[in-house]
Formats: C-alpha cells, sequence, structure tokens
C-alpha cells in the first residue's frame, strides 16, 4: 500500500507524467480523449434528471407563492400531486431522451486540456473518431512538432462545445471513481471531467491540489 502511495506521488509530482491516455504535449498541457458509452453511463442522464427536478422544484414554489392569498390545504394538495404528475412525466420523457440521444450519437468522444490553471471539456462532433483525435495529441507529443499551436487549434475547430473551469474559480471538487468522472464546479458552472482508471489519480490530484479555493 505504502509502495502504490509513493508511485502516486512521484508521478503526481512529475511534470513530465505521461499515463496510458494522459499526455504532455509540447505547448505545455496535458492533454487525453474519452469514449464514453451513454448507455452504459449514467452520468449525463443523472445530470439531466437533477436540473430537470431542480426546475420543477422551482415551479412547486413558484406556484405556492402564486396562490399564497387563498392558501388552504385543498390548494396546497392539490398543487402538490400536479407537481408530482409533472415530475412523473418529465421523468419518463428525460429516460426517453437520453435513450434517444444514445442511440442517435452512440459514444460520447470529448478531448480534454489541462494546464497549470485550467481545465477544458471540448465535445467532438458525432463523426470525429477517438482515434483521428489521439492522432492529433500525438502530434502535439513531440518536441519537434513544427507548429503545436497552429495543430492544436485544428482539434479545436472540429469541436461541438466547450467548457473551461479555471481552479482559482473551483469551490468543490468531488471524484466518482465508479463513473471515471470528477466533478469540477464553479459557483454558477458545473464541469464533467472524464478519466481512464489507470489515469483516475493523477488527473484528480493535479486538479484538486490547484483549486485552493475548492472544499
Amino acid at each position: 500500500m505504502g509502495n502504490t502511495l509513493e508511485k502516486t506521488k512521484q508521478t503526481f509530482e512529475n511534470k513530465s507524467y505521461q499515463g496510458k491516455e494522459v499526455r504532455l504535449c509540447s505547448d505545455g498541457k496535458y492533454r487525453w480523449v474519452y469514449e464514453m458509452n451513454m448507455l452504459k453511463n449514467p452520468t449525463i442522464f443523472f445530470t439531466v434528471l437533477k436540473v430537470m427536478m431542480i426546475s420543477l422544484g422551482i415551479v412547486w414554489l413558484f406556484g405556492l407563492v402564486i396562490g399564497i392569498g387563498n392558501m388552504s390545504l385543498d390548494y396546497f394538495l392539490f398543487w402538490t400531486k400536479l407537481t408530482g404528475i409533472m415530475i412523473g412525466i418529465f421523468f419518463v420523457l428525460t429516460i426517453i431522451g437520453v435513450l434517444i440521444t444514445a442511440a442517435v450519437l452512440g459514444k460520447y468522444v470529448v478531448l480534454f486540456e489541462m494546464d497549470e490553471k485550467e481545465v477544458t471539456h471540448i465535445q467532438m462532433p458525432r463523426q470525429v473518431k477517438k482515434a483521428e483525435v489521439i492522432g492529433l495529441i500525438t502530434a502535439l507529443v513531440g518536441a519537434m512538432a513544427k507548429s503545436p499551436t497552429t495543430i492544436g487549434a485544428g482539434v479545436l475547430a472540429t469541436a461541438k462545445t466547450k467548457s473551461t473551469s479555471e481552479f482559482v474559480n473551483v469551490r468543490r471538487v468531488k471524484a466518482r471513481r465508479r463513473f471515471n468522472l470528477i466533478k469540477v464546479n464553479q459557483l454558477l458552472d458545473k464541469n464533467q471531467v472524464y478519466v481512464a482508471d489507470e489515469d483516475f489519480d493523477f488527473v484528480y490530484n493535479f486538479i484538486k491540489s490547484r483549486c485552493i479555493n475548492a472544499k
């Protein structure tokens, strides 16, 4: 156990860390690609469901505020029952929506970039394959790459969506190892960082140690 912890500490302190997926590129950024099967990993479903439940909770409170002048037990029970029905309907619609999306998109390919200041989650378009992105990362790894910034721009040019978390603004870092997920949450922005088992400790420790304002 002690040897394992010491090895983890050494790789964490090693600024030239090269893991199974994580690679230090010649522009000073760590990059890796994560390919997630949306039918096997429920984190996206839970995220959508959580947003939906919060929204319906706000609707329920709003309805109580509107009826506060004529508040009665009957009104409270009626509005609560109606909200419960809406929750049930939206729950079913969320499941159907996620299943359809998963069937259409198949695998969810994400490129991650990380340096001393921030980590960026970059969703790649459906037609881009994991092997193609890894090929671009490989070009960035070598110091002989003639123009790493140009290659990096080429990767970003195909990006679908992008979410960046600046470590100084992060308020909470939470590991969900079972789902290969690290939650990096700012006040008004929540980011999800996915990483393979073999590189999980390195990435988590790297992010956690730099989020000086996180709980």
